[in-house]
C-alpha cells in the first residue's frame, strides 16, 4: 500500500534552505495571532501604497505562489514536472469590477491555454468566476433575479461570453478547463453557466469541470442530479472535489441572516460526504471524470483503493489527484513516484492581486486542525533525515 510519510520522496525538490523556509513560515501560520496581525498589517501597507511586497515576495508569496506571471513560473513547472507532477496555472485575481479588468482575466486565462496546448506539463487550466464577473453582479442574479435591468443582463451575458471564449479555447485545445467555486448564496448562476458550457463543449470528451465544494451537505445530491442531466443530454461530466474554502464565512452569515447553515455540522460529516462523492464519480467513470483537490490523507487512501477496487489504471487521464502549491508536498510526490496522475495548483500574479490568496491560505492553514502541525512534523523529519 502507498504510504504518505516518506518525507525522503516528499521533500525531494527542496533544498535545506527551501525546507527551512517552510518551517518558518508553518510555524507561523501555526500562531492565530501572528496570521490575523499579518493579515491587517499587509492589507494596510497595500492600502497604504507602502513598499512590502519584496518582504512578501520573500515570505509566504515565495511558499505558495509560483510568480507574478507565468515566465516567472516556469521553472517551478519544470522542477514538478521533473518529479512527474503536472501544474495548473492559477491566476489568482478576483474582485474586479470594471469591465476592462474583468476582459484583462479573461485574457490571462486564454494566455494559460495557449501555454498548456501539446504541453503534458500543464494538464489543465483553470479559472475563478468572480474573476470574469462582478460579484454584486451575480449575487443579484443569483438572489434577485427579478430585479435585474436590462443593463444587468447585458452585462452578465458579457460575463458569459468571457467564460465561452475560454471554454471554447480549451476545446479547440484539447485541454480540460476547471471553474472554481464560489460561495453558496452565489453558486447556483456559475451551476447554470457551467452546465451549459459542458452541454456545449464536451459531447466527445472531459473539456469543461464544474467544482463541488463538498462541505455543502446538498452536493451529493447535485452530484447525482448533474450526472443524469448529463447523460439525458448527451455530453460528459467533468467534476473537481474540494472540500470547500469558506467554512467560517458561509456559517457565519446563515446565522446573521436567519437561514439554516449550508455546511456539514463536523469534519466527519464532511469527510463522508466527500468520501462518498469519489466513490459516486469512480463508480460511473464512464461518464464523469474526477480531478479529487483535497489535502485530507485518509480521501486520497481511499480513491487509490477505489482504483484499484474498479481496475481504474493509475495513468487513466480521466483520475487526477490535486493539491496546492506549498502544501502537503508528502501526499504529491509520494503518489506521483507511485505513477498516479498528480497535479499542483500553481496560483500567480503581483503580489497585490494575489494578497487575498494568500490570506485565505495562512486562515485556511490555521484553521484545519492538524493541518500546521502535519506539515511541521513532516518537515521536521526530513531536516533530521538529513542531518543523520
Amino acid at each position: 500500500m502507498i504510504s504518505f510519510q516518506n518525507t525522503q520522496i516528499a521533500f525531494r525538490s527542496k533544498s535545506n534552505s527551501d525546507l527551512k523556509h517552510a518551517k518558518l513560515m508553518y510555524t507561523i501560520m501555526g500562531n492565530p495571532t501572528m496570521v490575523k496581525l499579518g493579515a491587517f498589517f499587509s492589507n494596510l501597507a497595500l492600502k497604504l501604497h507602502l513598499p512590502i511586497s519584496s518582504i512578501v515576495k520573500k515570505t509566504i508569496y515565495r511558499q505558495f505562489v509560483g510568480g507574478e506571471d507565468i515566465k516567472e513560473c516556469e521553472s517551478t513547472i519544470d522542477l514538478l514536472y521533473k518529479f512527474k507532477i503536472g501544474t495548473i496555472l492559477d491566476f489568482s485575481r478576483e474582485g474586479q469590477d470594471e469591465e476592462a479588468e474583468l476582459d484583462k482575466t479573461r485574457d490571462e486565462i486564454l494566455a494559460t491555454i495557449v501555454q498548456a496546448k501539446d504541453n503534458p506539463k500543464i494538464p489543465f487550466c483553470v479559472f475563478k468566476p468572480t474573476g470574469m464577473v462582478r460579484f454584486a453582479l451575480i449575487e443579484k442574479m443569483a438572489e434577485k433575479p427579478e430585479n435585474m435591468t436590462s443593463d444587468d443582463k447585458a452585462e452578465f451575458q458579457r460575463y458569459v461570453q468571457r467564460v465561452d471564449t475560454c471554454c471554447k479555447a480549451a476545446y479547440e485545445s484539447g485541454t480540460p478547463l476547471l471553474v472554481d467555486a464560489e460561495e453558496v448564496w452565489i453558486q447556483q448562476p456559475v451551476d447554470d453557466v457551467v452546465d451549459a458550457m459542458m452541454a456545449k463543449y464536451n459531447k466527445e470528451d472531459f473539456i469543461v469541470f464544474n467544482t463541488l465544494q463538498m462541505y455543502r451537505h446538498d452536493r451529493i445530491e447535485f452530484l447525482k442530479k448533474a450526472h443524469q442531466k448529463a447523460k439525458n443530454n448527451g455530453y460528459k461530466l467533468g467534476m473537481k472535489l474540494v472540500r470547500g474554502a469558506y467554512m467560517e464565512k458561509e456559517r457565519d452569515r446563515a446565522e446573521k441572516m436567519g437561514y439554516p447553515s449550508p455546511i456539514y455540522p463536523d469534519k466527519p460529516a464532511t469527510d463522508a460526504g466527500y468520501n462518498e462523492a469519489q466513490q459516486y464519480c469512480i463508480e460511473n467513470i464512464n461518464d464523469i471524470a474526477l480531478l479529487s483537490g483535497t489535502h485530507n490523507e485518509e480521501s486520497m487512501y481511499e480513491l487509490v483503493e477505489l482504483m484499484k477496487k474498479h481496475n481504474i489504471d493509475k495513468n487513466d487521464k480521466r483520475v487526477y489527484f490535486a493539491q496546492l502549491l506549498g502544501m502537503s508536498d508528502h501526499i504529491s510526490f509520494n503518489l506521483a513516484n507511485e505513477e498516479y496522475n498528480v497535479v499542483k495548483y500553481v496560483p500567480y500574479g503581483p503580489v497585490k492581486e494575489v494578497m487575498p490568496y494568500l490570506m485565505r491560505r495562512a486562515e485556511e492553514n490555521t484553521a484545519v486542525a492538524g493541518q500546521v502541525g502535519r506539515e511541521l512534523r513532516l518537515l521536521n523529519e526530513e531536516i533530521e533525515r538529513r542531518v543523520i
